[in-house]
């Protein structure tokens, strides 16, 4: 009697270990998206969410994480304003219960809200933010964007080699903190590359008249012009920039890596010029699988900004795995240890938090109303 009582007992614990299994198995991870997906910067932001989608999918049709938790992605609007991206970020993390947040979009955003994350210890994770300083933030800090310090002087070496670059007239917009970063990078770059710069001028994201510093810079008979800025002001200049006369070669910082460009611009935007860590045509077998994907969901193409995305989160579905656990110090900890081969290329964290290992920059340029390698 004693026996099958114990017996008894024995299947009963194992069923309810069983149904907790079942369900623990279930219960999704919880992961925060923060991104402008309204406004001007939108086009960055649905890129982005796109490119985290797809890669849900994915995973989750593959086993999820963590023993077969399905990855869920919780998204809320930051349309391009910082208050707008702290709220989000609080409640997120508050009512949410997310397990890491991813965003948000810009480099502003990042400043003003990544402090939200490191308060509660609870890692963050910029896609697209490019700015000096972002990790300095806190050590919840990751970004798995290339900072515009690692691109810019690789594209201006090229460009320089390409138009045999003299004399320049650089441009930028003054009022966020990914365009400044991206001029003074620039200026910098320039300097170091031995290139006069003839003029600086500087503008407002919020306008649409640049006439004024074009034709300054068009008086000076500069061999390119220089241009730092998010791309809807970015595709003002250039398409005022040809109005104008100005035929000479426009090379732009990581806001040009975007297909609104030439949407905006049209036939200007030939020629334009931006390095970048990433293209669509890639011939890895891995990128072309992601692209052709892409386009089947999406019905057009991915740009740098999905890629980064699409990249990130099997990173971020690889250290939950690795952790085992949700639990925040665990995951920072399996984040630092992150040795990735994806689309963009291997990857892997500085202890500082910034991208590591990456593939090799290309420059781009628009030809026939579409980027290609520059030969």
């Amino acid at each position: 009697m004693i026996a099958r009582l114990m017996g008894l007992s024995l299947l009963l614990a194992a069923a309810c270990l069983s149904a907790e299994a079942g369900q623990a198995g279930e219960t999704p991870v919880k992961v925060g998206m923060i991104e402008d997906l309204s406004g001007p910067t939108a086009r960055y932001g649905v890129a982005i969410r796109a490119g985290f989608e797809l890669a849900a999918e994915q995973i989750n049709a593959k086993g999820g994480v963590i023993h077969g938790r399905p990855l869920e992605l919780v998204i809320e609007d930051a349309a391009g304003q910082k208050d707008q991206a702290i709220t989000a970020a609080k409640k997120l993390l508050a009512r949410d219960k997310v397990v890491v947040l991813l965003g948000p979009t810009l480099s502003n955003e990042m400043f003003a809200t990544a402090p939200v994350a490191e308060e509660r210890k609870i890692p963050i994770i910029g896609t697209s933010v490019t700015a000096a300083g972002i990790t300095d933030i806190g050590e919840w800090v990751f970004r798995t964007s290339l900072p515009e310090a690692d691109v810019v002087p690789e594209a201006l070496r090229v460009t320089k080699q390409k138009y045999r670059l003299r004399r320049v007239g650089l441009l930028y917009a003054n009022d966020d903190a990914f365009s400044k970063s991206g001029f003074d990078v620039f200026k910098q770059a320039l300097t170091d590359a031995g290139i006069e710069i003839a003029d600086i001028e500087s503008f407002s994201s919020k306008d649409t008249d640049f006439s004024p510093q074009l034709t300054k810079m068009k008086s000076l008979n500069v061999d390119a012009l220089v241009v730092s800025a998010l791309v809807e002001p970015a595709s003002g200049v250039v398409l005022q920039a040809r109005q104008l006369g100005l035929t000479q070669p426009i090379l732009g910082g990581n806001g040009f890596n975007s297909s609104k460009l030439i949407e905006i611009a049209g036939p200007s935007a030939e020629g334009v010029l931006v390095g970048s860590p990433w293209f669509v045509e890639k011939p890895q077998p891995e990128n072309q699988a992601f692209v052709a994907a892409y386009r089947q969901k999406n019905h057009q193409d991915p740009d740098q900004f999905a890629a980064q995305a699409y990249d990130t989160l099997f990173i971020l579905a690889e250290a939950l795995d690795r952790a085992g656990t949700t639990d925040p110090a665990r995951l920072r900890e399996a984040l630092l240890a992150t040795n990735h081969a994806g689309i963009m290329g291997p990857f892997r964290f500085t202890p500082h938090r910034d991208p590591a290992t990456v593939s090799g920059v290309v420059v781009l340029v628009v030809k026939g109303g579409k980027y290609q390698i520059l030969q």
